[in-house]
């Protein structure tokens, strides 16, 4: 809030309060803050602003399939997510809230011309096309009226947003001070101390633990705990018996549906209610050595048939549920021969195969034939399995009888923590699943839980509240920090001992780290963060405390590219990045405010189901 009040200290900011101050002298403060009861299905409501279960629950399914494009859906915090969704939401209902009552609106002029010049709703001439409009507005179920009101929306917190982030104000000569700092370097070597090195040097006694406890015990927190019964179940569980020269060959006709065996092909197409009649006639007309192309182009009902029928590679999924009659009528024909009339769902067809297909034989592709029937069968298998299982949890069936059932192993993790978890089962939807209030209260099997290499089954039992830790369960805990503190205090005791040798002395035995910047990856942070706090005109030496134990820093004369070499682009993407940056403090802190000062009601019951 100290960045905020700043702000609201620079002529920018007071020009900010005066056009909030104004309409609330007029307004009265209530016009801020709405009113009403949220309704059972609302999620939240901010002011006058509501927000139902429904659109919460499409944005979160929004967020949730774009982190699955990036990230396994194990490793998604379900809570985590639902909240951040809100947050957003909550922010987007404030700035929406706050624009409106600022007057900052967008007319039905304006929008219009937004739209005819939006390149979506031009035809193929480049000009605004109503029909093209109205397509769009069919295909998204909306009304020109709809579309309107989101664009003014949308536009309306651009102006507000926008109005923030612009007065991001921050000083040439300061913009020049930061680019110089980041173009700061210099060679430098290290001596790295690790506590643990010093760790068997160190000892701790029981008063000291004692005192420390004391001291911390409100932070001495047991995290809520269950003790938790699974099972897993992975492609190795899975025995499947060697594959038929049967699956084998099914495997290769699926091949071939996805992709043709290459043959070509022409058809006479007849539709029509005397289409069966009409193929039988001009069967006959083919079988007397008329020409399939001549007769393609007079009697097919397709457009192929001003090609002579041509239509290509043979592909059975064109047909559909049509594919096996099509396969039967053209598999025993070699080039040029033509089949009997077959009807599709098109009509009935007469096709002539133009070209024998170069599709790989059986034989040659045997064994990667044999590993997809194999893979499948195995993942056919897997699923039966699963449903099995959920099956047997749904009727209230426990673990140890279910991996009984099974042949599955029955594994159990006691004191299994819902924070901090490092178990083998950490990842978060686990965790969930584990304190899933009715799982706790019933003491029920989960549904299936997919992970990245396996599937699990998990069942909670004596669940256990957080609680603070006694001495004698926080002592281990309160051990290992008091000794990586001593530790610590040990290795920075070594690392100025020997931070008094001579710099050039030290660097010979050091570890070199060549030329390294505030951005070089190799530094730990504190090493980083101290990196030209010392610089004198020769090498200099210094100490640093790090969370690995102390370092010894030794470094050569700093150098720095002048402002001067960096060239003007270069300089206005910085002045940008910095002033955005600057922005987007300011609209934080301007959310904060907002947070602080308007009336947001949550639903906390309607977001526990979620």
């Amino acid at each position: 809030m100290e960045k905020m009040r700043n702000f609201l200290q620079s002529w920018a900011g007071k020009a900010v309060l005066i056009l909030t101050l104004v309409p609330m002298a007029f307004l009265g403060v209530q016009s801020f803050s709405g009113g009403g009861q949220i309704a059972p299905n609302q999620i939240v409501k901010v002011g006058d602003t509501a927000i139902d279960t429904t659109t919460f629950q499409s944005e979160v399914n929004n967020y949730r399939a774009r982190l699955l494009e990036q990230v396994d859906g194990s490793l998604i915090n379900d809570k985590a997510l639902n909240d951040e969704v809100l947050d957003s939401m909550i922010d987007r209902a404030l700035l929406e809230n706050q624009a409106q009552f600022f007057g900052m609106t967008v007319s039905d002029d304006a929008i219009t011309r937004l739209l005819q010049a939006d390149p979506t709703f031009h035809d193929a001439n480049g000009k605004f096309s109503n029909d093209v409009f109205a397509q769009y507005l069919q295909s998204r179920g909306m009304t020109k009226d709809m579309l309107f009101t989101m664009f003014r929306t949308q536009l309306s917190l651009r102006q507000l947003t926008s109005s923030i982030l612009g007065t991001a104000v921050y000083p040439d000569s300061q913009i020049s001070r930061l680019i110089d700092l980041q173009t700061q370097s210099r060679e430098a070597w290290v001596v790295r101390y690790n506590w643990q090195d010093f760790a068997d040097k160190v000892t701790v006694s029981p008063a000291e633990i004692e005192a420390y406890y004391n001291a911390n015990k409100k932070d001495m927190i047991q995290s809520p705990s269950v003790d938790l019964a699974y099972v897993t179940l992975s492609d190795a569980d899975i025995k499947v018996d060697a594959v038929s020269e049967d699956e084998i060959r099914a495997e290769y006709q699926a091949s071939l549906q996805g992709q043709g065996d290459g043959r070509q092909l022409s058809h006479i197409l007849l539709t029509g209610d005397n289409a069966e009649r009409r193929a039988k006639d001009i069967k006959a007309k083919l079988d007397a050595g008329e020409s399939f192309e001549a007769l393609a182009r007079a009697h097919s009902d397709d457009p192929t048939g001003e090609s002579g029928g041509d239509i290509g590679s043979y592909n059975p999924a064109f047909f559909g549920d049509s594919s096996s009659a099509v396969e039967n009528a053209i598999s025993r024909l070699t080039a040029g021969g033509v089949s009997e009339p077959v009807q599709t769902g098109f009509g009935y067809h007469i096709f002539k195969v133009t070209k024998m297909g170069d599709a790989p034989s059986l034989d040659s592709m045997r064994d990667e034939l044999t590993k997809r029937a194999t893979e499948r069968k195995r993942a056919n298998a897997m699923n039966e399995m699963i449903t099995k299982i959920n099956t047997m949890a749904t009727d209230s069936m426990g673990i140890s009888d279910i991996a009984q059932e099974t042949g599955l192993t029955a594994r159990s993790i006691k004191g299994y923590t819902k924070d901090n978890n490092t178990s083998e089962l950490s990842a978060p939807v686990v965790v969930s699943a584990a304190f899933d209030d009715f799982a706790i209260s019933d003491q029920s099997v989960s549904p299936n839980i997919t992970l990245a290499d396996k599937t699990v089954w998990v069942q909670p039992t004596n669940h256990q509240d957080a609680r603070e830790l006694t001495l004698a369960e926080a002592s281990e805990q309160i051990k290992a920090t008091l000794t990586k503190q001593k530790a610590i205090k040990l290795a920075l005791d070594t690392a100025n001992a020997r931070v008094k040798e001579d710099p050039a002395t030290l660097a010979k035995s050091a570890q070199r780290l060549g030329v390294v910047t505030r951005q070089s990856p190799e530094l730990l942070p504190a090493e980083r963060a101290s990196l030209f706090v010392h610089n004198k005109d020769g090498m200099s030496a210094w100490v640093v405390e790090t969370d690995a134990g102390a370092s010894v820093m030794v470094g050569d004369k700093a150098q720095s590219t002048a402002t001067a070499q960096i060239s003007d682009a270069e300089r206005l993407s910085a002045s940008q990045i910095i002033r955005d940056n600057v922005g987007q403090d300011q609209l934080q802190d301007y959310l904060h405010y907002l947070r602080d000062t308007k009336e947001v009601q949550i639903n906390e019951q309607a977001m526990s189901g979620h």
